[in-house]
């Protein structure tokens, strides 16, 4: 900004009476100024709120299937041999385990080699000559797989357990114990391997770098008896008949251990409750958001309205404006609508027609809930719920009667809630996909808000030097006016 010496001759404030001038361009340009600002908080409370929604609706999109809900529950008499999950295909009763062998990964540890070995010392150093071929043996019979490595003797440590290493082994180095480790990348019979050489004459680069001698642990399956049948694997983890089992020790010694199963019926309440309690948290918000106190008469201050009010004040001034941003706004309430048109929804189960209140589940009315609750839901017998606790509880009443109903409805109540709120997520040409609000069409404002700004702005600019350029000759005259003055009375005098 140029620097402007105005009022030297005529005495007259300049600068305050160009903004005077101009002030009614400035509030033009600080009227846009705030609408932008006010439409930044909202877009700032709008993308606040749809993660919050989309939170839910990828939740929701997982209940819409029947491994998000747990029927039954195993325990395991000593855990520290095995570790036990249910799903809802396991069968209610005590059953036999016994651990006979854990997977184990093939491992080799090579013997240890001199001091003055490095990675990079090349394997004619060692007493390597000529060339051979590596074989690596994966496996057996139909799994069995072989890879073969041609080796040289310029080739250095590191080129060799590299080479290994892309037969598919884990294979390093360790300078700090002058060794070298190998192992197989899985567990498992399957999984062992062999290292061989054409060079058997104990001056290859296997005898020379430790392999051929090295201490070698066979790669084994685990090996389980589950009610006296026998099962392997090649890794610690059985699936049968809707048992995970998970092994850790063996149970020679000690004797087998007991699986109890048992439908579980808080797990599948809990699962209710924990979905209820999450679309609640979100419904009471949307429903605040849109019934907040209007804030007609509060718009976003300038930087000379906040110089006159304290930090609290203008705190709380713009905190009024920020709770009203989406009062009354037209987006939300359609998705506030589409999700309680979902949570109201019945559907059939075997021929019977269930809602939410068939498990004693329901809102209050708007004249007794508290304020912006009444879209929310309360379970009857809720022991956490102030509202309901007194209630008899018909949920876990109906899930130790009939389980599979009551998660054949929460998957098609979850279809519907999840369908409804995917409805208002579409892309369009004033929304992006996975949106609930309008926030091409916002940002669309927010930028010609930018532009009117941006062009107010210039007008002040351009009105200012018109202004300052008519003081300046004003000051101008008056200054040859009071030489022409001065040199009058000299004259006379």
């Amino acid at each position: 900004m140029a620097i402007r010496l105005s009022g030297m001759n005529s005495g007259l404030d300049t600068d305050a009476l160009v903004k005077a001038l101009v002030s009614s361009y400035s509030l033009k340009k600080d009227t846009y100024k705030k609408e932008q600002t006010k439409l930044s908080w909202k877009q700032d409370a709008w993308k606040t709120l749809n993660s919050k929604v989309y939170k839910l609706y990828s939740n929701v999109g997982n209940l819409k299937f029947q491994g998000a809900y747990s029927i039954k529950k195993s325990t395991v008499s000593d855990t520290t041999k095995a570790t036990v999950t249910a799903t809802n295909k396991a069968i209610n009763g005590v059953q036999s385990l016994e651990v006979t062998n854990l997977a184990q990964t093939g491992y080799l540890t090579g013997e240890k080699l001199g001091d003055d070995v490095k990675e990079g010392t090349k394997l004619s150093e060692l007493g390597v000559a000529g060339t051979e071929t590596i074989t690596v043996t994966k496996g057996s019979g139909v799994n069995l797989k072989t890879e073969q490595i041609e080796v040289n003797a310029d080739m250095t440590v590191k080129d060799l357990t590299e080479k290994l290493s892309s037969a598919g082994l884990k294979v390093n180095f360790d300078t700090d114990n002058n060794r070298i480790f190998i192992g197989s990348d899985k567990s498992g019979a399957d999984n062992d391997f062999t290292i061989t050489s054409t060079n058997t004459g104990g001056n290859g680069a296997l005898d020379k770098l430790g392999i051929t001698n090295g201490t070698k642990i066979e790669g084994k399956d685990a090996t389980i008896l589950l009610n006296g049948v026998e099962y392997t694997n090649s890794t610690n983890n059985f699936s049968i008949n809707g048992l995970n089992i998970t092994v850790q020790a063996t149970t020679t010694n000690s004797g087998p251990i007991t699986i109890n199963t048992n439908s579980d019926s808080q797990g599948l309440y809990d699962k209710v409750k924990e979905f209820i309690t999450e679309y609640n948290s979100l419904i009471n918000e949307m429903t605040k958001l849109y019934n907040a106190p209007s804030s007609k008469g509060y718009d976003p201050l300038t930087d000379d309205e906040k110089e006159s009010m304290s930090d609290k004040e203008v705190e709380q001034w713009e905190t009024k404006i920020k709770d009203s941003v989406l009062r009354n706004d037209s987006s939300l309430n359609t998705i506030m609508n589409a999700m309680t048109s979902a949570m109201n929804s019945s559907f059939n189960i075997n021929g019977k027609t269930y809602s939410l209140s068939s498990f004693g589940i329901s809102t209050e009315s708007i004249l007794t809930a508290p304020e912006n609750e009444y879209n929310s839901f309360h379970i009857a017998g809720d022991a956490d719920d102030n509202t309901s606790s007194g209630k008899t509880d018909k949920l876990m009443t109906a899930i130790n009667a009939d389980p599979d109903a009551v998660i054949d409805f929460m998957k098609q109540l979850s279809t519907k809630l999840y369908d409804n709120i995917d409805k208002q997520m579409k892309s369009s040409t004033i929304k992006s996909a996975y949106k609930v609000y309008n926030d091409k069409q916002l940002t669309s404002e927010y930028n010609n808000y930018q532009k009117l700004i941006a062009e107010w702005e210039a007008r002040i600019t351009e009105k200012e030097d018109y202004y300052y350029n008519k003081f300046a000759a004003m000051e101008t005259a008056l200054a040859k006016l009071q030489n022409s003055s001065s040199s009058l009375t000299n004259f006379f005098k």
